[in-house]
């Protein structure tokens, strides 16, 4: 079971530019590993999809609204530095960068919780709001841009 953490328990920074918006605990499961023993790289997505959702959750905004709008990753990438082996938990680490018209780009930092000393994978995402039916990108909601704003607002005034 996935758990959101208090982020003043996370002690890694921001990187530049970016800001903190959740710390999710989510568990290593012995279906995650494959013949070579460790966790595969497929799975390292499953965790950082696994932390925007819920972050999107937070702010009530998985899945498409009521004007059939909703996100869509359109580039993502993973830098594999350590291997994950099962069993423990895994801390997934997001951050979002200033947002633009339509998109934000977001990245993330995958850690052992019982070594959260150790970076074992960073990712980037760049997520668009799009209109569903036309499949053109929108401008992002207000409350989107509120929740992006305020988590720099927050960062930079220590709150």
């Amino acid at each position: 079971m996935s758990q959101v953490l208090d982020q003043a328990s996370v002690t890694t920074p921001a990187p530049n530019g970016f800001h903190r918006v959740i710390d999710l605990s989510m568990p290593l499961r012995w279906g995650d590993m494959d013949a070579f023993g460790h966790v595969n790289n497929t799975v390292y997505f499953r965790f950082m999809e696994e932390t925007r959702i819920s972050w999107f959750r937070q702010l009530a905004i998985a899945g498409a609204n009521v004007e059939g709008q909703g996100p869509v990753i359109v580039n993502a990438s993973m830098e594999f530095l350590r291997q994950l082996h099962y069993p423990g938990d895994v801390i997934g680490s997001m951050f979002v960068g200033p947002p633009g018209r339509s998109s934000f780009d977001t990245r993330f930092e995958l850690f052992r919780a019982d070594d959260p000393a150790t970076l074992y994978a960073r990712g980037t995402a760049k997520c668009v709001w799009i209109d569903y039916a036309a499949a053109k990108s929108v401008q992002i909601p207000d409350l989107l841009r509120h929740a992006i704003e305020t988590a720099a607002v927050g960062i930079k005034t220590g709150a």
